[in-house]
């Protein structure tokens, strides 16, 4: 049997290889039942269902009809430059607050891809301090400095 399309391949292995240690993993815990969840039960049934979501992927990938597509060459600077990116969220949130450091993770990581415009940028990063703000401030009330510690009184 011949892989015809090698991306899907490679991401139904994936997706098993993570589903399978998410499962062998959480049945090492309490699984409870439906109705009384242990803290297994919910982590256990998600492998499974990752595991599976793999395999489907994995068979589509064999399949005559399936496109034939390889995997493209690994790039190391795109890999870097999105963790940079979270690296420099984690450095700049305490001294430059939340709003900064969100704006500037959005920016240095679009720029890994062509795709993105500075528009489109910009608007992804309004969304995404709006989105944040209101989830984790003002729906869970977690308390984190929003303005750059010169701002501050």
């Amino acid at each position: 049997m011949k892989i015809r399309n090698q991306r899907d391949f490679g991401a139904g292995i994936m997706y098993m290889v993570i589903g399978l240690f998410f499962t062998i993993v959480a049945s090492q815990y309490s699984m409870g039942t439906a109705a009384k969840m242990g803290p297994g039960y919910f982590p256990f049934w998600l492998g499974v269902l990752m595991t599976l979501l793999g395999l489907l992927v994995l068979v589509q990938s064999l399949k005559a009809t399936a496109a034939i597509e390889s995997i493209p060459k690994f790039n190391w600077r795109i890999i870097g430059q999105i963790t940079g990116s979270v690296v420099l969220y984690g450095l700049l949130l305490p001294r430059m607050g939340f709003l900064v450091a969100v704006v500037v993770l959005v920016f240095v990581s679009a720029g890994a891809s062509k795709e993105f415009t500075w528009k489109g940028t910009a608007i992804n990063a309004a969304f995404l301090v709006a989105f944040t703000y209101s989830v984790f401030v003002v729906g869970l009330k977690l308390q984190f400095p929003l303005l750059p510690v010169f701002l501050q009184q």
